[in-house]
């Protein structure tokens, strides 16, 4: 952030700087040296980054400053100073038609990132805070900047059978994991209305994927699958029911700060979905307690394989053991920060992170 502000500062008066250097570099030296370079960078710097009226100041103050370093060698207009002004002036007029390319195009990438943003938002809608009296946050960290669609997913849905959740990553970037992402997220909140078991609503994603996969062409799309774990709370329990898919192990915090991995059973694991075709492997459920005050942690790799300059993996459960938060909303701004601090702001992968808590 505070290179941010510096760099900021530091365009705004690059410009006055540059003016200011031409007009030392021309009143130090003997007539016919010229600091017309310097003179017209001023408003070629300014056009990108500021307004037209910006651009246009620039060019008047390069010219004023022209006229005003020349009448100390003459009060006479010679050829020499109309042609350097001329050249100024010129180079004023190119920067202000970049100044409204330039805007022009900030104002396409602000409606194509409106538009992203209300895609994202209809594909990958915000949980409420309280589901099934369970207490809601979710968050999703894009890896680039400004970016707002990406494969990453995450659904909470109160069904006869409890609360079920589904946290996913989907193989690939662009719209074909965005499609993916809408098909996980519709399948499920059908399959967990009427699905009686947790199984049965991974059946219905993985026949869903299958089917999505035969209308996608590319190698790419062919090869695609996604890892998700999903969850059941059922109501008036204190505990957890977790079908794991090839995904990151959910972690459960509880109120005295102790640490859980909710691991898979015996360790063997079922594919990821959308990988029916290379065998097929049983679903297991694992429950967990889920008491009163413990949080449920499920997020996607790019928490746990966040990397640090020396290639470093950020290990959620070590970093939270011990540590107790107000509630979910607080623990995901946290894990957000220290992932962001932890990677020095260079995550490679898109994050996405939900918590439930048991008041």
């Amino acid at each position: 952030m505070a290179d941010s502000r510096g760099t900021r500062w530091f365009l705004r008066v690059l410009p006055v700087l540059l003016i200011l250097g031409g007009a030392c570099y021309e009143y130090v030296t003997p007539s016919g040296f010229s600091g017309a370079p310097l003179f017209s960078a001023a408003p070629l710097v300014t056009a990108p980054f500021f307004s037209l009226r910006s651009t246009i100041l620039a060019g008047l103050g390069s010219v004023l400053a022209i006229l005003v370093v020349h009448f100390r060698y003459t009060q006479r207009v010679g050829t020499d100073i109309v042609t350097e002004m001329a050249t100024v002036a010129t180079v004023c007029v190119l920067a202000c038609f970049i100044n409204q390319i330039v805007r022009r195009g900030n104002e396409q990438l602000d409606s194509a990132r409106r538009i992203a943003q209300a895609a994202q938002f209809a594909v990958l809608p915000e949980p409420a805070d309280r589901i099934g009296g369970l207490a809601i946050a979710a968050r999703y960290e894009a890896a680039q900047a400004g970016a707002f669609i990406g494969g990453d997913l995450y659904a909470v849905q109160d069904t006869p059978h409890g609360v079920r959740i589904v946290v996913g990553d989907v193989r690939g970037k662009g719209m074909g994991a965005v499609s993916a992402v809408a098909v996980v997220i519709g399948a499920f909140r059908e399959a967990a209305e009427q699905e009686g078991s947790l199984e049965a609503v991974a059946l219905r994603l993985e026949r869903a994927l299958a089917r999505e996969g035969t209308r996608r062409d590319g190698i790419d799309d062919f090869e695609g699958f996604t890892t998700a774990v999903l969850a059941e709370i059922p109501h008036g329990e204190q505990r957890v029911r977790i079908v794991n898919r090839g995904h990151p192990e959910p972690i459960l915090l509880l109120g005295d700060g102790t640490v859980r991995m909710i691991p898979i059973v015996d360790g063997v694991g079922a594919l990821p979905l959308g990988m029916g075709e290379l065998g097929s492997w049983p679903d297991r459920v694992a429950e967990a307690e889920f008491p009163a005050g413990a949080t449920l942690l499920l997020y996607t790799d790019g928490l746990s394989e966040a990397r640090d300059a020396e290639g470093v993996f950020y290990d959620p459960a070590a970093r939270l053991a011990g540590r107790i938060f107000p509630g979910p909303d607080e623990l995901l701004l946290s894990l957000a920060a220290e992932v962001r601090a932890h990677t020095g702001g260079g995550a490679t992968d898109d994050m996405a992170l939900l918590a439930v808590r048991r008041p």
